[in-house]
This record gives structure tokens, C-alpha cells and sequence, in this order.
């Protein structure tokens, strides 16, 4: 199975912000838990949307929480 192009630290972000659950997340960027523990796993893409969301969560710069391997 090939690398997904798109790795994330959003578990490991998660953690240091106090331990927040994937379901914490999903409200906070208005999606589901599913799509934030599938976009934590690597097996979907969040839209540049959800990222840029994501990313503001946590105070962080888009690529602190995503990484392309182009």
C-alpha cells in the first residue's frame, strides 16, 4: 500500500491541548468524529478549509499540522 501524501500531527496536537478527543475537534471545526479520526489515520484528505480550521484550533501554522511528501 503506498504512503499517504499527506501526514498530519493532529493526534499529537490533540494531546498537548489538553487532551482533546477527536469528537472535541470535529465540533470545534464542524465536522464528525469519524472525519477527524479518518483525516488523523491518513485516510482521507481534509479540505483546505477543514485544514486551515484545524490548524487555527491549535494556534499553528498549516504546515506544524500537515505535511505534503510530495
Amino acid at each position: 500500500m503506498a504512503k499517504p501524501a499527506i501526514t498530519n500531527q493532529i493526534r499529537t496536537l490533540r494531546f498537548m491541548a489538553g487532551e482533546m478527543t477527536q469528537a472535541e475537534l470535529g465540533e470545534r471545526i464542524g465536522v464528525t468524529r469519524q472525519t477527524i479520526a479518518a483525516i488523523e489515520a491518513g485516510k482521507y484528505s481534509p479540505t483546505l478549509e477543514a485544514a486551515f480550521r484545524i490548524a487555527q484550533v491549535f494556534g499553528k501554522p498549516l504546515d506544524d499540522v500537515f505535511q505534503w511528501q510530495g
